[in-house]
């Protein structure tokens, strides 16, 4: 009774420790798994990709409308041009107050006007010369926040960061994108690991760095793996741990694949 028992949980756990070592079924994982977000909010305007399609570094995924973009930068715009038109203006009367002054003053020297008249226009023109400024650093201000406008067209293009493959995708065309919500998962499948439950018992047989055997039937895969990573959090209910086990092939291997290691 304790036998069949015994052989019971080693079946639920998926490993049996044999002559040659312990022999443990997983399955395979990308460890290099990256949730699609968005950083604007919008709404989707064209879908490249579905469930399953590989895509390459820089592949266009999706885009999302400019409406509100594109109404900060009218407004933006329109701000640079009063600053510019109150610049130029300022400017036309900063010339017009200078040329009033000069010869002012040379009335002045005939005493043909006083010299009040000629201390108001010399504090107009540096009040003039302060407006001028202010218009001119409106301007580059309202510049600044164009460029960075501009900078955000590039966030309605959704683009893919690596290589891999679209293994999971909850967003359509005329849906709206909200910012830091997950659209897609992509699974980059140049870093594939396998994941192993192991029992507590036989931890001491999986130290890091050691070389272990790898099959994944499905593919015909046999190859050597290392492990790579011990978890250190025990599962309350079956005091099993994770295990990842790197491993290199050329075959076409996917995520979630079922995997045999033998250790």
């Amino acid at each position: 009774m304790k036998s069949l028992k015994l052989w019971i949980l080693l079946f639920t756990l998926g490993a049996t420790l044999n002559a040659a070592g312990l022999s443990l079924s997983g399955s395979v994982f990308s460890d290099n798994q990256k949730i699609i977000t968005s950083r604007n909010m919008g709404f989707v305007t064209q879908v490249n990709v579905s469930e399953g399609s590989r895509v390459r570094t820089g592949d266009l995924l999706y885009t999302i409308d400019s409406q509100e973009i594109d109404s900060s930068k009218a407004q933006i715009e329109s701000a640079i041009s009063q600053a510019q038109l109150s610049h130029q203006m300022y400017q036309n009367q900063y010339q017009n107050v200078t040329i009033n002054l000069e010869r002012n003053k040379r009335l002045l020297e005939q005493d043909m006007v006083s010299r009040y008249e000629v201390e108001n226009l010399e504090l107009a023109r540096t009040n003039l010369l302060n407006s001028m400024s202010i218009a001119k650093y409106q301007v580059e201000q309202a510049k600044a926040r164009l460029k960075e406008v501009n900078n955000q067209y590039r966030y309605l293009r959704i683009v893919a960061p690596n290589n891999g493959v679209i293994i999971s995708k909850s967003i359509k065309v005329g849906e709206m994108a909200m910012p830091g919500m997950p659209t897609m998962v992509l699974a980059d499948l140049s870093d594939l690991k396998i994941n192993v439950d192991v029992a507590e018992s036989n931890l001491k047989l999986t130290t890091i760095g050691k070389k272990v055997k790898v099959s994944i039937p499905s593919v015909g895969y046999v190859g050597s793996g290392t492990i790579t990573s011990v978890i250190p959090n025990s599962n309350p209910m079956t005091h099993t741990f994770k295990v990842k086990i790197s491993f290199k092939t050329r075959q076409s291997v996917y995520p979630g694949m079922y995997a045999l290691v033998e250790i």
